[in-house]
């Protein structure tokens, strides 16, 4: 097996830019973790740290007394990182016959696919969270009707709920355009919801659209509008429960945050990199040199910082 491209670093480096230039706008559910980082050959367990808030001391001090203080509490959670990839094989008369950049064009959709994969891993680990509600007051997900739409008063609950336990709005983001690098938000929750939600979404009264904002400057990538203190971000990749609900229906996922809700992590010194092993590197593994491949390779994880922090909301549509 080879394990080296004889391709230049440049021609590398080129198709590593167009499978980012895919992948990272397809990174919703990640944009609003905190992002802890293992440093390279070390473990592929990350730790967040955690520090829980004080309880609430009404006791009067004493004159010249100097009180017992309190303890801080810490609470640590582990995430378990994996790695993630696949590749295409092509011909060499393939290379050899098309009009198009076949390595370009194949780094861009492999960019897609990785964009899509590495986002459903952490769609999937926040959609485990253990705070969960269902629409038109149904009991679980199997009750849950095909015309079971949201409704006003399910969102203004799950704020109320949001702001009972003291839930921090969100004041930053990842940008899906910079790697890992953060730009502030104007505070708010998000939601992010399938666009079979979303035209729900914008039919409740009281509903703003992007459109009839103040200022456009701070609309985040994804959003369509808001609702009570709740800003809403659409993605194709949203949670569905297909065939889960009542009389197999599908149930769709509507996952709203709080800031610090979940974290991801990776081997610090990696990212998502496009490995092109072009035809007649493989030895005699292929002697009539007949093949070439373009995969990516990622590792990552994801995991819940704060369960109060994240609430589902279940629906039909």
């Amino acid at each position: 097996m080879e394990t080296t491209s004889t391709l230049p670093f440049a021609v590398n480096n080129w198709y590593d830019r167009a499978l980012l230039d895919r992948l990272l706008p397809l990174l919703v559910h990640d944009r609003w973790a905190q992002i802890r980082d293992i440093p390279r050959n070390n473990t592929n367990v990350a730790k967040f740290r955690k520090y829980n808030s004080l309880s609430p001391n009404t006791t009067p001090l004493n004159e010249g007394i100097t009180p017992a203080g309190t303890n801080l509490s810490i609470t640590d959670v582990t995430a378990t990182v994996l790695q993630y990839g696949d590749y295409i094989t092509l011909s060499d008369w393939l290379v050899l016959t098309t009009l198009d950049p076949v390595l370009l064009e194949t780094a861009t959709v492999l960019g897609e696919q990785a964009g899509k994969s590495l986002d459903i891993v952490t769609r999937d680990i926040i959609n485990a969270g253990t705070h969960v509600s269902y629409v038109q007051s149904r009991n679980a997900r199997d009750e849950v009707l095909a015309t079971d739409s949201i409704e006003a008063a399910d969102i203004t609950g799950i704020v109320d709920s949001f702001k009972g336990d003291d839930v921090q709005k969100i004041t930053r983001m990842v940008s899906p355009h910079m790697g890992y690098e953060t730009r502030p938000v104007n505070d708010c929750y998000v939601a992010i919801n399938h666009p079979d939600v979303s035209r729900v979404i914008k039919g409740l009264n009281d509903f703003v659209p992007i459109e009839k904002y103040a200022s456009n400057a701070d609309v985040m990538p994804g959003e369509y509008g808001k609702y009570d203190d709740v800003r809403f971000v659409e993605t194709s990749n949203a949670k569905v429960f297909e065939g889960e609900g009542s009389s197999n229906a599908d149930v769709y996922s509507t996952i709203f945050l709080g800031q610090d809700a979940y974290g991801t992590t990776k081997i610090a010194g990696t990212s998502v990199e496009n490995i092109v092993k072009a035809v007649g590197t493989a030895g005699t593994n292929d002697p009539l040199n007949q093949r070439a491949t373009s995969g990516w390779k990622a590792n990552k994880t994801a995991v819940i910082l704060n369960q109060l922090c994240i609430r589902r909301l279940e629906s039909g549509i």
